[in-house]
């Protein structure tokens, strides 16, 4: 029997104890899941991880619920496909290496984004671009990114286009996060910092490095940045000051791996992902900005040890979806 990943007192992992709020338990909360093998999947941490909805998917790093409750990720590197989930159907797709003048290239996709206007943004790693394209798979935007060596897997991890027009780029080979603006002109980049310690191979808590996964940037304009390798979270100011830091073992009974996707809710609370961290610790945790744990999240039946991407939904949003998978 699954143990539940909604905490709401005391719970035991990797012989700590988890102090957690009971107000902060997060009922209704429900969260879905990308990984490559396993699968994409929504589950219900509430009801035991029961799984409310499951498709067989390749290799994967992104993930997206839209607004009509479809499902946008991948299946497969090059190809971006959009999950009706009430009738398990791909209802849309663009595939990066046999579309768009990239036939017969190596291409990888680790970044995309479905835009308001209904295009789609594509960061195309190896071509070392990113495109904008119709449902009907048009190409209506492309610019370079400024690469060291072009290469499909490393060239990028998340990007994403924000309200201003500008793209939020997590450039994973060369470990800095760069800004374009609408034209593609970089206009601020980070280089992620290794602290005076040296690289270390691996995937799990034993690696060390600045492989970045993702970013986002706060409304007081400074840039949160999960630094994949390096286990930590950092707040950087445009003036390039760290103003605030997650480090790997700064949170009671939680190791933190390859620290990938990052969500800021409302209260300021953020969501962070953790993979290749072991079986022994969370795959998703919820902590204040005073680095308190508040909620943890671990299904490592439905999920493994590289549940690459999660997007996590409360309230409203969350009932909308279930009744979505529900209706007949």
């Amino acid at each position: 029997m699954k143990i539940t990943s909604v905490l709401f007192a005391l719970v035991a992992l990797s012989g700590s104890l988890l102090p957690v709020h009971a107000e902060e338990s997060r009922p209704g909360r429900l969260v879905i899941g990308a990984e490559a093998g396993k699968g994409v999947a929504i589950v219900d941490p509430a009801k035991d991880n029961a799984v409310l909805y499951h498709h067989k998917i390749g290799t994967v790093h992104d993930l997206h619920l839209l607004d009509n409750n479809h499902l946008l990720t991948q299946d497969g590197y090059p190809n971006i496909i959009e999950l009706d989930p009430a009738t398990d159907t791909v209802v849309w797709s663009y595939h990066s290496a046999k579309q768009g003048g990239n036939e017969g290239k190596k291409i990888e996709v680790h970044g995309y984004q479905r835009l308001a206007n209904g295009d789609t943004m594509i960061a195309e790693s190896g071509a070392a671009r990113i495109i904008e394209v119709t449902p009907e798979g048009k190409i209506v935007k492309h610019f370079p990114l400024v690469v060291s060596e072009p290469h499909p897997h490393r060239d990028t991890r998340i990007v994403r286009k924000l309200e201003d027009g500008h793209y939020l780029v997590a450039h994973e080979g060369d470990e800095v996060l760069k800004e374009y603006d609408a034209e593609g002109k970089v206009v601020w980049e980070y280089q992620v910092p290794l602290f005076g310690k040296e690289p270390a191979n691996g995937h799990g808590p034993e690696a060390w490095g600045g492989k970045l996964f993702s970013a986002l940037k706060r409304a007081n304009g400074n840039y949160l940045i999960a630094t994949g390798n390096g286990h930590s979270v950092l707040e950087v100011t445009p003036e390039k000051e760290i103003v605030w830091k997650l480090e790997q073992n700064e949170i009671p009974g939680v190791t933190l791996a390859w620290v990938t996707n990052l969500t800021e809710l409302p209260n300021g609370n953020l969501i962070i992902g953790n993979c290749h961290a072991g079986p022994e610790n969370p795959q998703i945790i919820e902590i204040t900005r005073d680095k308190e744990l508040v909620w943890s999240f671990k299904d490592f039946e439905t999920f493994g040890d590289a549940l690459a991407n999660t997007v996590v939904v409360d309230g409203d949003r969350a009932d909308a979806l279930r009744a979505y998978l529900a209706k007949p």
